[in-house]
This record gives C-alpha cells, sequence and structure tokens, in this order.
C-alpha cells in the first residue's frame, strides 16, 4: 500500500508510530532550538518514511502542531477564554485593529458588554 495515499492524519499517524522508539531521531528533536528547526526533522524523518508529508501538514495537523507551539514557547490556551489555540489562529490581530482606545476607558464607557478581558502574564 502507497502511504501518500492515506489521508493526512493517517500518515502523521504513521510519523508517530515511527518515532516511538527512535531514539536518534527523539535526541535530534530534543535539540532543535525552535519549531522550525523541528519541523527540518519531523519533514526529513517523513522523507525516509516515504510518507510524502509537507511543512504544511506538519504544521496545521495535531499532534505535531501542538509541539511545535510548545516548542515556540507559544500558549496552546489563552487563559481566560479557554479557546484552543488552532480556533484563535483565525482571529489574530482583528481585536487589535477594532479599536486602538485605552482598554479601560473603554470599559468604563460601557465597552466589551462591561467584561473585562485577560490578557494573559506576560
Amino acid at each position: 500500500m502507497d502511504p501518500q495515499s492515506l489521508s493526512v492524519v493517517q500518515r502523521i499517524g504513521l510519523l508517530l508510530k515511527a518515532l516511538d522508539g527512535a531514539q536518534r531521531t527523539n535526541e535530534a528533536l530534543a535539540r532543535c532550538s525552535d519549531g522550525e528547526a523541528m519541523l527540518d526533522v519531523l519533514l526529513d524523518a517523513s522523507k525516509k518514511l516515504g510518507l510524502g508529508l509537507s511543512r504544511q501538514d506538519l504544521k496545521t495537523t495535531p499532534p505535531i502542531r501542538d509541539w511545535i507551539w510548545w516548542k515556540n514557547k507559544e500558549a496552546l490556551l489563552t487563559i481566560g477564554d479557554n479557546t484552543p489555540r488552532y480556533h484563535q489562529d483565525g482571529n489574530q490581530g482583528k481585536a487589535a485593529s477594532k479599536s486602538k482606545a485605552d482598554p479601560q476607558v473603554e470599559l468604563a464607557q460601557g465597552g466589551a458588554q462591561g467584561r473585562k478581558k485577560f490578557l494573559g502574564l506576560f
């Protein structure tokens, strides 16, 4: 059976099974300084296995997508919204472009339905 005829999720599953117990590959992933370096290692593993996964496939398919966010020290959840990161991606930058006013002034004037938003600790 040709692995490239499988869905992306199934090919990712095959990659994960191959990574389980692959000491050298796991050590290389642990040494990566960021998510892009991890993608390089994972693309090489995919190529060796003949899975035909693209960089975009790896960036957007869990759990590898989450590994990359973790390595880049990006939050998987936004505290207060309890929204998974992949649901937030489509809304990045939209809230900032709506209003450039001070959030405290906006809240005092009844903006944002009188509700405070938690913007994070860092």
